[in-house]
């Protein structure tokens, strides 16, 4: 099955709030650039839900049939008011956002739960993170669970496996790491993969588990390694239009307030975790040949991409984060403590 793209114009946004029950004070429009049944399009209602219980009823989500914009677009969507709510990822727009690459790292965690939680809780105790994303209400950042190198081609069990194949990757600190591992990547969002591995274009693709189910690639997909605490990782923000927030009263703050940061993170992490657990189950059924890397195989990775961190904290002070090595310390505390 192809997943297409839909969008609406800014005027059926507008219609489909008018169109909303008319006991509600406020109507905020959500979008999602994946199906209704992934794991993010799921965690979004829950919050929607949730902020419609906070606030009884005065608060609601008109949750949009079709995308308003495309995964990279989305950001600008929501800053511009096509859509109140959504989410997208930081790597789609190279180039845009540095401090939360932070999250994005080798062998962070097994968990999306843990990392998405300690990744918010460090995110907003440092107001750098909230100044780099202008135009946008953060509600939560979060990440997806550990990133996974799967391929239609053979095994790979060692670094040399990576090379002379072509890669789908969805940008950000993956980029990086794959061109130092010397692959050859392009950058696409994760809804073009079935296309790009079905008709050949592509030969693998790195993803965390889920993405075999939500993308329907689990009988293109033949091999695949995990890592321990994962490849990478992918940040997310889930946002909110400002002047959508700014309308809110102040009980109706408090009610998307309460939803959001820890709650909204724990939330999205949940849900990606339950179906990457279940695509293992998937994987098996669909005959997919996972490996394990091994302790040389993790050891290269890490020589390869020790540099990345190095980097990173350069860049990162130098957009005003102080003592960056410090806050990625801080980061890495934080996942261990909740992954006990």
């Amino acid at each position: 099955m192809k997943h297409r793209l839909f969008f609406v114009p800014a005027l059926v946004t507008l219609a489909a709030a008018a169109a909303a029950p008319a006991g509600a004070q406020t109507v905020l429009t959500a979008s999602s650039w994946v199906p209704p049944t992934h794991a993010l399009s799921l965690a979004q209602k829950e919050w929607c839900d949730l902020v419609e219980k906070n606030s009884a009823g005065k608060v609601k989500c008109n949750i949009l049939p079709r995308a308003v914009a495309n995964p990279p677009g989305t950001y600008d969507a929501v800053k511009n008011g096509l859509a109140d709510v959504s989410f997208t990822v930081h790597g789609y727009t190279p180039g845009r956002f540095v401090l939360t690459q932070m999250a994005e790292f080798p062998f962070l965690g097994d968990g999306a739960e843990p990392l998405s939680v300690a990744f918010n809780r460090v995110a907003m105790k440092h107001p750098q993170f909230a100044q780099e994303h202008q135009g946008v209400h953060v509600l939560a950042f979060f990440t997806h669970g550990p990133g996974i190198v799967f391929n239609t081609k053979r095994p790979v069990t060692k670094l040399e496996d990576l090379q002379g194949l072509k890669w789908r990757v969805g940008g950000g600190m993956v980029n990086e790491i794959s061109k130092v591992l010397g692959m050859n990547v392009t950058l696409k969002p994760a809804p073009d993969s079935y296309e790009l591995l079905s008709g050949g274009v592509m030969d693998g693709t790195l993803f965390p588990a889920e993405s075999i189910e939500s993308f329907k690639i689990e009988k293109i997909i033949k091999y695949a390694t995990t890592f321990p605490g994962g490849l990478y990782n992918t940040s997310f923000v889930f946002m909110m239009n400002p002047a959508a927030y700014a309308k809110l009263g102040p009980a109706e703050k408090k009610a998307v307030d309460d939803a959001s940061g820890e709650v909204a993170a724990r939330i999205m992490g949940r849900h990606w975790d339950k179906v990457d657990r279940r695509a293992y189950g998937l994987m098996q059924a669909n005959n997919v040949q996972v490996t394990k890397a091994d302790a040389k195989f993790v050891a290269d990775v890490k020589s390869k991409t020790s540099t990345l961190e190095q980097r990173w904290v350069k860049e990162a002070e130098a957009k005003g984060l102080k003592d960056a090595a410090k806050v990625l310390a801080e980061f890495r505390s934080e996942i261990a403590k909740l992954s006990k």
